[in-house]
């Protein structure tokens, strides 16, 4: 066990506070979002309400504190938590601030008791100069819902293949998938390796419950096809260039960069296919490596166009002459939305990108949706705070710190990884993010929101050092950004991050398996529905949203999103800022280079879409609609019955959930 001392909640507190009703964002639809992505099955066999969702997750956060106090003989009085422990649950409840996805499903279960913290952890990277245990490492973590980073460091040395042969006999367990992937690359990167063939037997049939992770076993088969894809993949290599390269009849086709983008790619298929919560990826490459910046050109690689969907792919620049090239990748940009631009100079340089804010970092990668820089194997938990559901100042800066206590405890409960705790225990990154921002900035103003940006961050910081010293490790070397916000901003009913919502009235999609019992329950309320084009499993649901407070993205230029992103980068994110900049193809596609060059200066990280018209392709997730439209259909959708619904525990999507992310795959 990981967790052996618990914290509960006072019981004339929970007396009153099942009474309660909560109020979630767009009406229904943040209603749908929570019971499809974050209600759990009880330990009675009942499901969750928003009730027991906060009450297991405040009681999961406050034991992880209370175990590591008193196993580090620390002074601990439950009593004396108790009143912190009450507010940070009604603040929870009312949605003035939420842990990430991640930690609202799986903080105060079983499997973190039991397992460790890697199921709370938003986002990892992993340096592949070793390709066998990057990947290794990679598939473990994704297979517990944690976004990777990866970059292009494999030197791209194979061997000939050893004499002598091992069987492994694959266990019935994630570190046994995991830990095959490893050994079946290191056939051909590690030199005198002997050949790894697999037994996969103790494999779970297609079909069986999985009760520690939750969902159902997909059998070996994606595990299988994986194994073979990677033979594939290494019998297409070649690197003549390089001593000790593997003989043997490989067709010289593809490059490094190749192998391992076509691997981790395949890895994430695997978990997709095998039915794990989601599989988001990011490949950092070189400005200079024509492979890379040609990895989603499938006219030149039309046999990644399988694969290649998995992992979306951005530009690192790491000395002053990349800065020089920018104008090379516009056009790319312009065309396909890819690839996004991390600027690593920055990212070491500085905390926040101001004067006086110089703090070396040696994070050299960031994750998926690049709020979080990272070193290898590095791993970050984020949490979330929505200033627009605060009704003052007071409340906002009260959320402010409820979120820094929860990212800096969990930093406190080790994975199940030895290398990825030393690096936590380290650095004790955290990501305090703010949502709603373009609400905020539109009610407020950018004068305001900037000296509610400085007063918070020095909030966070100095309540970091707190609880750190507290506790008796480090501070954080970064607490603060902005992520982009997918499912709980949705459940909110706030703007997602920095984003401006796309339309002010629409039609947001979202895809449930169709003989799920949510579908059922959505069928009876009459939401509106029709087969998934891209899946012959799923069914998409239509639910009418309104954002009309703010103005929608269109009315917003490219250059005022630039200026939103650099002033939260100077005042609020010591990581980075997620961020998707919108521009629009006809009248602002010119001015994309000079409005890159002027401002990647001052940022870390960011990437860049047209933006997308109603019916520029299937099952868009938005679709704008006139308040007349908006009007009917809310009133066709009756009322959902929650009761209904039984032994769900949560499915999270399956990939990142950023706007960038949507359309990098929608053409699956």
């Amino acid at each position: 066990m990981y967790v052996s001392n618990f914290y509960y909640l006072p019981n004339e507190f929970k007396k009153d506070f099942y009474i309660k009703q909560p109020e979630f964002g767009f009406g229904n639809f943040g209603e749908v979002i929570y019971y499809r992505t974050y209600s759990r099955i009880k330990s009675d066999g009942t499901q969750e309400k928003w009730n027991d969702t906060v009450i297991r997750v405040v009681e999961g956060i406050m034991s992880i504190r209370k175990d590591f106090f008193i196993k580090n003989n620390l002074p601990w009085n439950d009593v004396e938590w108790n009143d912190f422990a009450i507010n940070m649950a009604d603040y929870m409840f009312s949605m003035k601030f939420l842990p990430a996805g991640r930690g609202l499903w799986a903080m105060g279960t079983e499997y973190m008791y039991e397992r460790g913290s890697s199921a709370l952890f938003n986002c990892g990277a992993t340096d592949t100069k070793n390709l066998e245990q990057a990947c290794e490492w990679a598939a473990d973590m994704m297979m517990v819902g944690v976004g990777i980073g990866y970059n292009n460091s494999w030197e791209g040395v194979c061997y000939d293949k050893g004499s002598s042969e091992k069987i492994y006999v694959i266990p019935d367990t994630r570190e046994g998938w995991a830990k095959s992937i490893g050994l079946h690359i290191s056939n051909y990167t590690k030199e005198n390796s002997p050949i790894y063939t697999f037994d996969y037997s103790k494999i779970r049939k297609k079909g069986t419950i999985l009760k520690g992770f939750g969902g159902i076993a997909s059998g070996p088969k994606p595990l299988i096809d994986l194994h073979e894809r990677i033979d594939k993949i290494f019998k297409s290599y070649t690197q003549n260039s390089i001593k000790g390269v593997m003989s043997g009849g490989c067709a010289p086709h593809i490059d490094k960069t190749r192998v391992i983008a076509d691997i981790m790619c395949s890895i994430g298929v695997c978990i997709v296919s095998g039915n794990i919560r989601r599989s988001a990826m990011l490949n950092l490459g070189s400005i200079d490596d024509d492979t890379f910046m040609n990895l989603k050109n499938y006219n030149k690689f039309p046999d990644r166009e399988d694969i290649g969907w998995m992992s979306n792919n951005s530009v690192i620049l790491q000395k002053s002459e990349d800065f020089m090239k920018l104008g090379n990748i516009v056009k790319r940009i312009i065309d396909n939305g890819e690839p996004g631009v991390v600027n690593l100079l920055n990212i070491q340089k500085y905390g926040r990108v101001r004067y006086g804010d110089e703090r070396k970092d040696n994070a050299s990668m960031v994750n998926p949706c690049a709020e979080i820089v990272l070193e290898d194997k590095e791993l970050c938990n984020l949490a979330e705070v929505f200033p627009t559901k605060c009704i003052n100042i007071d409340e906002y800066y009260k959320a402010l710190k409820y979120a820094t206590f929860y990212t800096s405890t969990v930093t406190l409960l080790p994975t199940h990884n030895p290398i990825t705790n030393k690096i936590i225990m380290k650095n004790r990154r955290i990501g305090v993010s703010l949502s709603g921002v373009a609400d905020w900035i539109d009610a407020i103003g950018p004068a305001q929101l900037t000296r509610n940006l400085r007063d918070g961050y020095k909030i966070v910081k100095e309540y970091n050092a707190q609880l750190a010293a507290e506790a008796g490790v480090r501070e954080s070397i970064r607490c603060t950004t902005i992520k982009p916000s997918g499912s709980l901003s949705l459940m909110v009913g706030v703007s997602s991050g920095m984003h401006y919502p796309t339309f002010k009235y629409s039609i947001r999609r979202i895809r449930i398996s169709k003989d799920s019992q949510i579908a059922h329950i959505l069928n009876d309320a009459n939401v509106p529905n029709e087969p998934d084009f891209f899946s012959s499993e799923t069914q998409v649901f239509e639910f009418p949203i309104e954002q009309d407070k703010t103005r929608e993205a269109s009315e917003v230029t490219a250059w005022e999103q630039f200026s939103i992103l650099t002033m939260l980068q100077r005042e609020w994110s010591d990581n980075s800022v997620s961020v998707t900049i919108y521009f629009d193809k006809e009248t602002e596609s010119h001015q994309l280079e000079r409005m890159l060059l002027l401002s990647i200066p001052m940022i870390k990280t960011l990437s860049m879409l047209p933006h997308s018209q109603k019916g520029s392709y299937k099952q868009m997730p938005y679709e704008g609609i006139t308040i007349e439209e908006y009007n009917n259909r809310k009133n066709l959708i009756k009322d959902i019955d929650w009761s209904k619904l039984k032994q769900s525990d949560g499915i999270d999507s399956k990939f990142c959930t950023n706007d960038g992310c949507e359309f990098a795959h929608k053409e699956k």
